[in-house]
């Protein structure tokens, strides 16, 4: 039956596009119908669900190797934020300055005033937006501020007070967990 689909395919399509599309069905294949169906002898179908990870040979190996899923849980605890109080709920925030001098320039005032343990400068992004109804297009640098949850609101009045923008991009997105050291720096770094 393959045989005749590919020759039903080959008819309609050329050789190399086929070539090139035959690895994805068969990784397609092995996805869909798990490889406990593929190999019926190899695994023990009874105690292995068919199409899932549990179906692939190799999964107990790895298990063994690197740990039970449990052990990977209770690590993942020991870096998340909430569980440890040398840390406080902390924030990224991004915004866009129009050059590398305004950029310095609100990056060093922002960290003096301790509104942020750190902001790193990130050149040569462009940025695509709809301003006053037309598309704009402009070069730009992106600030990315690790500071306090709790700061969101000074930092974002320092920002509208001393950015070049009528209306200055500030964007938060929670931190949920990292490097307890570096949180801890944070904190210690950062105004209460």
């Amino acid at each position: 039956m393959a045989s005749s689909v590919f020759s039903r395919a080959a008819s309609i399509l050329p050789s190399t596009t086929i070539r090139r599309r035959l690895p994805l069905v068969g990784a397609f294949c092995m996805i869909s119908l798990g490889l406990s169906n593929l190999c019926p002898t190899t695994l023990s179908s009874s105690s292995l669900k068919t199409g899932s990870a549990q179906s692939l040979p190799f999964i107990p190996l790895l298990r063994s190797k690197f740990g039970s899923s449990q052990a990977a849980a209770t690590q993942a605890t020991n870096i998340r934020m909430e569980e440890n109080s040398d840390t406080v709920p902390s924030i990224v925030v991004y915004v866009t300055v129009p050059n590398r001098e305004a950029g310095k320039k609100l990056a060093n005032s922002i960290v003096k005033e301790k509104l942020a343990a750190c902001v790193n400068i990130v050149p040569g992004i462009e940025s695509v937006y709809q301003w006053q109804g037309e598309i704009q297009s402009d070069a730009e640098e992106l600030l990315i501020i690790k500071t306090r949850q709790s700061l969101l609101e000074a930092l974002t009045e320092h920002v509208k007070a001393n950015h070049e923008y009528e209306v200055p991009e500030v964007i938060s997105l929670p931190i949920t967990g990292g490097s307890i050291p570096y949180l801890k720096w944070l904190k210690d770094s950062t105004r209460d």
